[in-house]
């Protein structure tokens, strides 16, 4: 689309306001695993672009942990010049797809951005995702390689960090081998989020973009087992760069934790999302869930786990030990969850779990929590409320 072509107006209200993301309806959505959020047409992501400011001083950009020139790749979207802008986004940034879809950009670049002083921050994710959609419809381009420096770097684990770590050093003329321990590359791009919110397609896309940057994957390769990082060290590399991730998974401590029918969210995501237990028996993992479901947390894997159970079936109750206020997960993740039926329990935490005769979680104690005075980050303390205690029935518990 040419640059020079007329683009239509908003008046300084509708500026104050974001262009709202297609989605599927709840109703829709609940029964399936397919993305929820649609993505901007072209004619709402040059609205969106319209919005910004060109500030002199972008304090967006200082939001950004990898400093993306945010309104330098948001200008060539109100120009029609989609190449140059994915180009720019790239030049920081290889995996824009991914983070356009599911970075904190509320508490990163739009939590800095002018126009959210007095109404929404510049949608600045949505657009990212807009010119990487963008891309990958139109074909997909990898730089040219800089001259070699005869300089090797292993990198363990092929997660996002690997991922990321393996296109700066490749782009820099190292030559890069990413050692992963599972049979997919993409970490927890691949095991912990669900399709509705990442599809897997999409993290496959940008890992392909990686290779193409001239990075070797060798996939099944646990090191420590089949190598020892001297070992690689023997073998010609000059430097290893370990991006293992965080593999064990939270719990509560509270007796009776070890029942059937209690889940950490690392397994429950992995069976869903990687092992697709949705699909079972087509599939070769089960899940068991029962159907009163509740979730403990508030962030964005807390919202993953419950939106899934909501899919398998279930009724599903959030615990969640602070208020509303405190939630961390994303705010758009919170309305979603809601309008798909998810119910919210605050101030409350769990004490101990009861199981019936067979060992199976039925009841969960909780107790009454209140908020203390804010810490240096601003985060409320929390406490139990002496004698509160209260039974909930459940049948099926996820730590997240």
């Amino acid at each position: 689309m040419e640059g020079d072509e007329p683009r239509r107006k908003r008046n300084d209200k509708a500026l104050d306001e974001d262009v709202p993301m297609p989605r599927q309806e709840p109703e829709d959505r609940v029964k399936n695993f397919e993305e929820v959020a649609l993505g901007y047409t072209e004619e709402m992501a040059l609205a969106e672009a319209a919005r910004c400011l060109k500030c002199k001083n972008p304090q967006c950009q200082k939001g950004c942990p990898v400093e993306v020139p945010i309104p330098q790749f948001i200008d060539m979207i109100t120009q029609g010049k989609y190449d140059e802008g994915i180009s720019i986004i790239k030049s920081k940034n290889a995996l824009p797809a991914v983070c356009g879809r599911v970075c904190p950009q509320e508490q990163q670049c739009q939590k800095n951005c002018i126009r959210g002083k007095k109404g929404d921050p510049v949608n600045i994710g949505r657009l990212e995702r807009f010119l990487a959609d963008w891309e990958r419809e139109h074909g997909m381009k990898a730089p040219e390689r800089p001259a070699p420096t005869g300089k090797k770097v292993a990198i363990i684990g092929a997660g996002p960090s690997g991922l990321t770590a393996a296109s700066d050093l490749v782009k820099l003329g190292h030559e890069v081998t990413l050692f992963e321990a599972l049979h997919v590359a993409g970490g927890v791009l691949m095991y912990g989020i669900p399709e509705f919110r990442l599809p897997k397609e999409i993290v496959q896309k940008e890992i392909e973009y990686v290779q193409s940057l001239g990075v070797e994957l060798r996939l099944g390769n646990l090191i420590g087992r089949i190598h020892t990082i001297p070992e690689l060290m023997e073998q010609g590399y000059d430097g290893v760069y370990i991006a293992s991730g965080a593999g064990l998974p939270q719990w509560t401590g509270c007796p009776g934790e070890n029942l059937g029918g209690i889940y950490s969210a690392n397994e429950f995501l992995i069976r869903v999302n990687l092992m697709k237990a949705y699909n079972f028996p087509e599939s070769d993992t089960p899940i068991r869930i029962g159907k009163h479901v509740v979730v403990i947390g508030g962030g964005n894997v807390a919202m993953d786990c419950a939106r899934i159970s909501m899919r398998l079936g279930a009724k599903v109750c959030l615990n969640y030990r602070r208020s509303r206020n405190e939630l961390p997960a994303r705010r758009e993740e919170i309305e979603n969850a809601e309008e798909e039926g998810l119910i919210c329990n605050f101030l409350n935490a769990p004490v101990e779990f009861f199981g019936d005769e067979k060992g199976w979680v039925r009841t969960m104690r909780c107790t009454s929590m209140e908020l203390g005075e804010p810490d240096e980050k601003g985060r409320c303390s929390v406490s139990p409320i002496a004698c509160s205690e209260f039974d909930v029935e459940t049948d099926t518990v996820i730590v997240a």
